[in-house]
């Protein structure tokens, strides 16, 4: 809010297969809510508001959109989503920065952490403004992935179950990892289920994702 102009900032969880939010919070402050069953009239009639779905429409995890990029101010001023949410509010203007959200044993998919920034009547977000935040989103996904560490700290495994989560990282087989590592494959599989209940997931891509969150290229997690 002290780079970008703006009279209210929000952050907010979207798990768009559950249409639910499993995240808000409002600034400054930030002061934290959860509701996992959050206003299902916003998912029954407001999601086909071209900004709020585009994300999840498109694909599009790294483009920061504003209203004018979907509607003329006519078009966005017709809308359902304008004329309930934000003209009661006094907003006018919206700027939309997304970034992926997935967590372990959600697979992420449909899963993003969107941060929007409003204003009133006046002039719109700038060029700059979009710029700018364009610029900070490295930063602030990687402000969200600590703190994603803080709240889900890395599992204690053992050597042998980390070498064998590398080897899953690595594209292997549990044939392969057996072969490799001079044992049966059943005492791969028995390494690996035991893994999986330490890391609290039932999949394959689940347990890599959730024991190396930075990419399994990256230093390992533990000691």
């Amino acid at each position: 809010m002290g780079q970008i102009r703006c009279d209210e900032l929000t952050v907010a969880g979207f798990d768009t297969h559950r249409q639910a939010w499993w995240l808000t919070q409002v600034g400054p402050g930030c002061d934290e809510t959860t509701d996992e069953g959050a206003d299902l009239t916003h998912w029954e009639h407001y999601w086909d508001c071209r900004p709020c779905s585009y994300p999840d429409r498109s694909g599009d995890l790294r483009s920061v959109v504003t209203v004018a990029d979907f509607y003329s101010a006519r078009q966005w001023h017709s809308t359902g989503m304008y004329g309930d949410y934000f003209r009661p509010l006094g907003i006018e203007h919206e700027l939309m920065l997304c970034l992926p959200a997935g967590t372990p044993g959600t697979g992420g998919l449909g899963r993003t952490l969107r941060i929007f920034l409003f204003r009133g009547p006046g002039p719109d977000f700038s060029e700059r403004d979009r710029a700018l935040l364009t610029l900070l989103r490295p930063h602030l996904y990687e402000a969200y992935l600590d703190a994603e560490r803080r709240r889900h700290p890395a599992p204690r495994l053992t050597p042998r179950q980390w070498q064998l989560l590398h080897l899953l990282a690595a594209g292997h087989t549990n044939l392969q990892i057996a072969r490799r590592l001079g044992v049966s494959e059943g005492t791969v599989r028995k390494h690996l289920e035991n893994a999986y209940r330490r890391l609290q997931v039932s999949n394959r891509m689940d347990a890599v994702t959730r024991a190396f969150p930075k990419g399994a290229s990256g230093p390992c997690p533990h000691p």
